[in-house]
């Protein structure tokens, strides 16, 4: 399985985005109000692919290959506690879903981070896409936060590359504009972020913003008080950040200097 990772982590890749690109088209959250649409997408996928390349020449093993060199040293605190491995798997989901979170919250509070994870906010419109622009210096800060709490940690290979994927498909998910039925989606969001609620973080309104962090667990937003239920605006929400929102600064060229300009906070 660890050997065929970057063939799994693509497949998975591809496949969700088709399907939520497909969903979007049937059953559309605020059908016939999308100014840009794909012409956001050569942007928003562009970044995607910037940053995987930079992980790939900076840390080509990146978390995963963390977590096998720890792993084969004995290092971390899960191997210090003997936790058997079908214990130490969830543990570990849960302690990195945990991280991101947090990882997420500094994000928006430190104003050198918050210019690098403006871009991501910028969008002003969200699909599956969205959950894919993210900065490539974001990528590579957050992968190296990522490795020093696998090692810490001492996760097993298996369960950060389970990590790694649900935490791609689930930003997919989260972002992408789609509408879920009612009861489905109260349901669901008790186990996971859906769109319903992660469109709260991506309103203009900052005090909204800074609400709803989770990508993969919405647990931690409850337990830490930064949950909200829906935008005061309820589905006239707007999206993005004011000031970003032309078409121009949309390409990828633009998106890659943005930090560069602006306020930061």
């Amino acid at each position: 399985m660890l050997l065929h990772e970057p063939l799994i982590r693509l497949g998975v890749f591809l496949g969700v985005l088709l399907a939520l690109l497909v969903l979007e088209r049937v059953a559309p959250w605020r059908a016939g109000q999308r100014a840009l649409g794909m012409r956001r997408w050569p942007g928003n996928l562009g970044l995607a692919v910037l940053g995987a390349l930079l992980v790939r020449a900076t840390v080509p093993a990146a978390a995963v290959g963390a977590a096998l060199w720890a792993q084969a040293r004995g290092i971390g605190l899960l191997p210090a506690l003997g936790a058997p491995v079908w214990l130490a798997v969830p543990v570990s989901v849960l302690l990195l879903d945990l991280l991101i979170y947090w990882q997420h919250r500094v994000a928006h509070a430190v104003p050198l981070l918050w210019r690098l994870h403006r871009v991501h906010h910028a969008d002003p419109e969200l699909d599956a896409t969205s959950g894919l622009r993210f900065h490539p210096l974001e990528i590579l800060l957050s992968m190296g936060v990522k490795m020093a709490a696998v090692v810490a940690l001492g996760a097993p290979a298996v369960a950060v590359l389970v990590f790694e994927v649900l935490l791609n498909a689930t930003a997919m998910f989260n972002h992408a504009a789609i509408r879920l039925p009612v009861r489905l989606e109260r349901w669901l969001r008790l186990v996971l972020v859906t769109p319903e609620m992660h469109r709260t973080h991506h309103s203009e309104v900052r005090a909204e913003t800074d609400s709803c962090y989770g990508f993969c667990l919405p647990w931690w937003d409850h337990l830490f008080g930064s949950y909200r239920v829906a935008p005061a605006a309820g589905e006239g929400v707007v999206i993005g950040v004011a000031g970003w929102r032309e078409p121009a600064q949309q390409r990828l060229d633009r998106l890659l200097l943005q930090p560069l300009h602006g306020r930061a906070l």
